[in-house]
């Protein structure tokens, strides 16, 4: 097997030796990798200095204050990814009631009950009540090109619908005569990657390898906006367009005569991990989740917690942070049903911090869900150092629950 080609900050693995710990509960940690705002800023001093002298002071004073306007942007939405950012918090003033009198300077902040905070956060276009609303048809998988086959199975290039776009992706299926039913297949969800730097037959080759020879079909989605994909990229975290597109991937395996529509799993890594958990919780036709290094802490621990290096940690005010806390997928853990999760964290993680999967895993328990939970001590968000190891538990969790 080929390791993955290297990238950021999903670098590839390097195949080390197997050093895995006894499963136990872990925890997590990512950091942004990129800081977009340096090159708009490049741009606005390029354009300020081409103008006549005798405007640049009014010109100075107005990119002074778009620079504090910046900083105040960039505090008010870390921790983000590279690319990416937490959704937007609610206004501190709500909707003034009626029949009350107009508050006094000291009480200008309304109380907003749970009512009003539901009725904010339902609004939101990525919470699962929004997601389950909307349909995922899906298409038949359309073949674009035809790759030199891996061991004991063949790969190719296809495409599939979603929301009218046309979505990449990279399909594996075992060589041989499906079972009885067809073969159960895995829709791979890859982490971040900067989206014009991705290709679809990159990254992640050993991982679909692995469950491609032990028998499982797998497709690994490119979502939109990345490599040949239609559409915008916007992120995972803020808006619905990426996990819209997994769960049109698992609809068109659904479609396919090869698969076991009964036999469906996701994996997911990174950024990945947090897109699974939500289409688990979207569709119940997903069995189990495989979560590598995943993104996957609530909304409000993502916003305290996940700082660059060196910044400081975010405070959140009650309001705000039962906001973030609605608006997450783990306030929806309960939908899981008794469908399993595994999830997989090293301690040496520098990405995504390992103490997100502790904090998924009390969020598992409070909620009554079964999960294993693997620690790879001093490894890193690749678990390069115990790749064999935890592709060999991975397989084996899902022949045991699809």
């Amino acid at each position: 097997m080929c390791p993955p080609a290297r990238s950021t900050p999903c670098r590839g693995v390097r195949w080390g030796e197997e050093r895995g710990t006894a499963a136990t509960v872990c925890p997590f940690a990512v950091r942004p990798v990129e800081n977009r705002h340096g090159e708009a800023l490049k741009e606005l001093h390029a354009y300020v200095f081409s103008f006549p002298l005798f405007v640049m002071r009014r010109l100075i004073a107005w990119v002074l204050a778009l620079l504090l306007g910046l900083a105040a942007y960039i505090f008010l939405t870390q921790p983000q990814e590279a690319g990416v950012k937490l959704p937007s918090l609610p206004p501190l003033t709500g909707p003034p009631q009626t029949g009350q009198p107009s508050p006094s300077p000291e009480s200008s902040v309304p109380h907003w009950d749970d009512a009003l905070l539901r009725q904010s956060v339902d609004a939101q276009p990525i919470t699962i009540a929004a997601l389950r609303a909307r349909k995922y048809p899906g298409s038949a998988l359309s073949v674009i090109r035809t790759l030199s086959p891996g061991a004991g199975y063949s790969r190719q290039v296809v495409s599939y619908q979603s929301e009218g776009l046309k979505i990449h992706a990279l399909l594996t299926v075992p060589s041989g005569t499906p079972p009885p039913g067809g073969w159960p297949a895995i829709v791979f969800n890859h982490g971040y990657i900067p989206p014009a730097e991705y290709r679809t037959t990159e990254r992640y080759v050993a991982y679909q390898d692995a469950f491609a020879r032990a028998g499982f079909v797998t497709l690994k989605s490119d979502y939109r906006g990345h490599g040949d994909s239609e559409g915008e990229a916007r992120g995972g975290y803020n808006d619905p367009g990426y996990t819209v597109d997994v769960l049109n991937a698992a609809a068109s395996l659904k479609k396919d005569a090869r698969v076991n529509r009964q036999r469906l799993g996701v994996w997911g890594h990174s950024m990945g991990g947090q897109l699974s958990l939500r289409a688990m919780l979207v569709d119940p036709e997903l069995k189990a989740a495989s979560l590598w290094a995943g993104v996957v802490a609530s909304y409000d621990v993502l916003a305290t917690d996940w700082a660059p290096p060196g910044g400081e940690k975010r405070q959140l005010d009650d309001l705000n942070r039962r906001y973030l806390r609605l608006l997450s997928p783990n306030a929806s853990l309960a939908d899981l049903r008794g469908r399993p999760l595994q999830l997989h964290q090293g301690t040496g993680d520098k990405e995504v911090p390992y103490s997100f999967q502790v904090d998924l895993a009390n969020d598992l328990r409070a909620a009554g869900q079964p999960f294993t939970a693997y620690k790879y001590e001093g490894d890193n968000h690749n678990l390069s150092g115990n790749l064999g190891l935890a592709l060999r538990r991975s397989v084996q969790f899902f022949k045991d629950t699809l």
